[in-house]
């Protein structure tokens, strides 16, 4: 039995197979590369400017002339303005270059429908506006026509819809300044004057409140939107302003007087500030007001003289003065209180602070120079740094290297000198204390540290090329540090 030959597809537009290395598929048809092209314009078309109608293919431009919406604004594409009918396309049907297909609305009952036409409004159409449905092609203004959306869109008393400038022109406010939307200017008074609105000045103070319970100034009662409060009272907007000078007042700048009324703060200071030279309004302002240098000299500040005015109990004053210690003034030193006016160096009398001050062992406070003038080492090389000095002639030469000379010797002090070693002076090597000027190498004796310390197998330290000397490969490329050739 022969085999049937497979099935080629026909190429729509010359009517030829179509095979599998020159086809284009568009509308569930095949296509030649080379009839893959406009119908109209011939352009040669991809998959993103294709549109297939009825077996052709057009580019989008063609597509939308013959077969797309027509009218003004319509047309080429997009922007441009075409009422041309091309020779492809079926006129019959078409109202101003547009197709129309026959419509049947379906009336509704009376007052469920469309408000404008009365028909049936389906979810796929509809528009609301205050709970009732619109056709969209319905919903539009009442007096101008236009297309109105959710923005755009004003509903009347009269139960229509209109477009906002419409609108005002129908319902809004006459007169000067009202009119078209908002912005313009317009005087109808001949045409509608007696429409114009018509402000009054309301008085605040025509309803009376009980006595105690209304406005501070004007005794009307005060509702929530124009109260204002100050120190639990309430007032009139209108009546918060200052007593004096009548300026309007807020939260910020209010200032409640002992007379239980409000100012502003220039005339607070002058009614109730302090008074004299370098007082007045606010501050920075210098005023006498007109008033006797006997007032002035009154009612200007004193500060005690001393601060010893107030004498503590014993042992819980200042060490220097013996007076009470409060809190905006003390200073700590050594779990005692100091006034910060005594708290100064003994000798030099000089102001100190928490990073300078040094305690003395006779319970004084001292700058770190006159503590080491008074406590600290004697001779040469000691005293008013960077000053060498010798203040009773002592020397220290016959203890060149600062050793301790005095004290017992223990196992737990420092494997070089054998005396203690305290805090100040210690430094660590493998769980081991030495004092600071031990701490160096055994050969050289070069100071050592951290970075450049090496522990011995004999119990001692050394600095690194020591430690490769003595300790270290020997041999050619071994030696003083490393690189270095030797042959010992």
């Amino acid at each position: 039995m022969p085999l049937a030959p497979a099935e080629v597809s026909k190429c729509p537009r010359c009517g030829k197979s179509v095979y599998a290395a020159e086809e284009r598929a568009a509308g569930g048809f095949k296509y030649h590369k080379h009839c893959f092209k406009c119908g109209v314009c011939n352009k040669s078309l991809d998959s993103t400017n294709c549109t297939e109608h009825e077996r052709e293919l057009y580019c989008k431009t063609c597509y939308g002339r013959g077969f797309g919406p027509k009218g003004y604004g319509f047309g080429a594409g997009a922007g441009c303005l075409s009422m041309d009918a091309p020779s492809y396309t079926d006129n019959e049907g078409v109202r101003n270059g547009a197709r129309l297909e026959p419509r049947a609305i379906a009336k509704a009952p009376e007052g469920e429908g469309c408000p404008r036409c009365g028909g049936f409004v389906y979810a796929a159409e509809q528009m609301l506006a205050r709970g009732r449905m619109w056709h969209k092609e319905c919903f539009k203004c009442g007096q101008c026509s236009k297309g109105l959306d959710s923005i755009s869109c004003s509903e009347a008393p009269d139960g229509f819809i209109y477009c906002k400038l419409c609108y005002s022109k129908k319902f809004g406010p006459k007169g000067y300044g009202f009119g078209l939307g908002g912005g313009t200017l317009q005087s109808d008074i001949t045409a509608n004057g007696d429409q114009a609105p018509k402000t009054t000045v309301i008085d605040p103070s025509i309803i009376q409140a009980r006595p105690g319970e209304g406005c501070p100034r004007c005794g009307g009662v005060v509702f929530a939107a124009e109260q204002v409060l100050s120190k639990g009272r309430e007032w009139h907007r209108k009546c918060f302003k200052c007593r004096d000078c009548t300026k309007t007042l807020d939260s910020v700048i209010a200032c409640d007087g002992p007379d239980k009324d409000v100012y502003c703060r220039t005339c607070y200071g002058k009614k109730w500030g302090p008074h004299g030279y370098g007082f007045a309004c606010g501050s920075g302002f210098l005023q006498t007001d007109g008033l006797t240098e006997e007032q002035i000299r009154n009612a200007r500040p004193h500060a005690p003289p001393s601060t010893t005015s107030i004498i503590a109990p014993e042992g819980q004053g200042c060490p220097r003065c013996g007076g009470m210690v409060f809190a905006a003034e003390q200073q700590l030193s050594k779990g005692r209180m100091w006034h910060r006016k005594c708290f100064n160096c003994c000798e030099c009398h000089r102001p100190l602070d928490s990073m300078i001050a040094c305690d003395g062992p006779d319970k004084e406070i001292h700058c770190k120079a006159c503590y080491g003038k008074l406590f600290g080492p004697k001779g040469f090389g000691y005293g008013h740094a960077p000053t060498l000095v010798s203040t009773d002639g002592e020397s220290t030469v016959a203890y060149p290297d600062g050793r301790p000379f005095a004290g017992a010797k223990s196992a737990n002090g420092c494997p070089r000198c054998g005396f203690a070693v305290y805090a100040a002076e210690q430094m660590i090597s493998k769980s081991r204390i030495w004092h600071k000027r031990c701490f160096y190498c055994s050969d050289c004796r070069k100071s050592l540290d951290s970075t450049n310390l090496n522990d011995g197998p004999d119990g001692d330290i050394y600095c690194r090329n020591c430690y490769s000397r003595n300790y270290g490969p020997k041999g050619v490329g071994y030696g003083i540090g490393a690189g270095a050739l030797q042959m010992t």
